[in-house]
């Protein structure tokens, strides 16, 4: 019977532990919290957003993206919802592909796995910081503040830098890299924003659905719709979450950054300025503040104005056709600079981690050192928001479970 470590109590830990356990490996799971699951308990905003039916390499990022492949392919979402009820969970299947647990609370989620995870008969140490993981010629050795422990096999579940609070760290970028494990730098990723300009906190609270376009070195490379949230220290929403991914790590790579926002994505330009001037026409001693506020968010119409340099006081029937076309044109691309992310501490994830170039993508075993394997988030994969970055937790944990368990 093979004596295994798994360090980390999140997703991909849990999973593989389930799996080892019940494959006849010994296993004692290592966690620094005072419980497990903790970032399991905290995900879609209390919901756990467990899986998404529609996965694909197409939903990562990372130097190599088509490392998740496999592990998709191991763990299709039937297979997925026949491991659930294994463990006495029950799932709320969307049309968009997202799943939740069925009764809607990620309690459920931590209950089903803490439950099944003693019944296998893992021995879970929480409170158990593991300081550095050493190799003899046979096995490994797990040092924690007051012990050390002999293993046959490891796994690395430690997850990322993200939600620190929750009691993320760099643990296991440390003791990947002692091992000789290359680390790609990390970023904050599913995070809100920060934008270099003087108006953006006067709007703070102003909440709207729109659409954001992202620019990298004054390129287009993503284009999204959905909600954006003025903030004190930037922007947020959902619709900021989804092009983070791609402007934190341009940002790491110390590239220019812009957003442009589409306040009423509904109308096309040739819409949009028939509109204007049905209202010029109806109201035409009315203030252009007032008919603006009539469009779009009260709050943003003395900025849109400050920006395209029009008094907001101005009668809207002395506007010139310029002025209408420049309004129009700023409604529809209000350009930001982005200048930095809120930080690992607002992240939902973190992009970068460990190279997958030198792990088995098919049974997540490094390549360097035989009996060491990784699993989750510590690795340099990141899904996009919807449920995608338990996908590949669960899918690389179970994988990472059923070789450890093999002799």
């Amino acid at each position: 019977m093979n004596t295994t470590a798994i360090i980390g109590g999140g997703a991909s830990g849990l999973m593989a532990a389930i799996v080892a356990a019940r494959e006849g490996a010994d296993v004692t799971l290592y966690e620094h919290n005072t419980s497990i699951g903790k970032k399991i308990l905290a995900s879609g905003n209390g919901r756990c957003n467990i899986i998404n039916t529609t996965a694909t390499a197409d939903d990562y990022f990372g130097t190599n993206s088509d490392f998740v492949t496999y592990a998709l392919q191991q763990l299709p979402f039937t297979d997925f919802v026949t491991f659930c009820h294994s463990i006495g969970l029950l799932l709320d299947i969307k049309e968009d592909g997202r799943c939740y647990p069925l009764s809607n609370e990620a309690k459920s989620v931590l209950f089903s796995f803490s439950a099944s995870i003693k019944e296998a008969g893992v021995k879970i140490l929480t409170e158990k910081k593991v300081i550095s993981i050493t190799k003899t010629q046979n096995h490994f050795i797990v040092h924690t503040q007051d012990e050390k422990k002999t293993y046959d096999k490891v796994l690395i579940a430690t997850g990322s830098q993200a939600a620190p609070q929750l009691g993320s760290s760099d643990d296991g970028y440390r003791f990947a890299a002692s091992f000789g494990h290359t680390i790609i730098p990390t970023y904050a990723s599913l995070v809100q924003l920060h934008l270099n300009s003087k108006i953006h906190h006067k709007m703070a609270g102003v909440k709207t659905f729109a659409e954001v376009t992202l620019y990298v070195n004054n390129n287009e490379v993503q284009k999204v719709q959905g909600d954006i949230l003025f903030a004190s220290y930037g922007i947020s929403g959902l619709a900021i979450l989804d092009i983070s991914q791609k402007a934190s790590r341009a940002l790491l790579n110390h590239q220019k950054v812009m957003l442009s926002i589409n306040l009423l994505p509904r109308f096309t330009a040739h819409q949009l300025d028939d509109l204007f001037h049905q209202l010029i026409t109806a109201v035409p001693n009315h203030t252009l503040e007032t008919v603006l506020s009539g469009l779009v968010p009260a709050k943003t119409v003395a900025y849109l104005c400050e920006s395209a340099v029009i008094n907001p006081a101005k009668t809207v029937a002395l506007l010139t056709p310029k002025e209408s076309s420049k309004l129009i044109g700023l409604i529809r691309e209000w350009k930001f600079e982005v200048n930095d992310t809120h930080g690992f501490k607002h992240a939902e994830v973190s992009g970068g981690g460990v190279a997958t170039v030198d792990v088995n993508n098919e049974t997540m075993e490094s390549k360097l050192i035989k009996g060491l394997y990784f699993a989750g988030e510590v690795l340099d994969i990141v899904g996009r928001r919807g449920g995608y970055n338990f996908n590949f937790a669960w899918a690389s944990g179970m994988i990472a479970g059923r070789e450890m368990a093999k002799k």
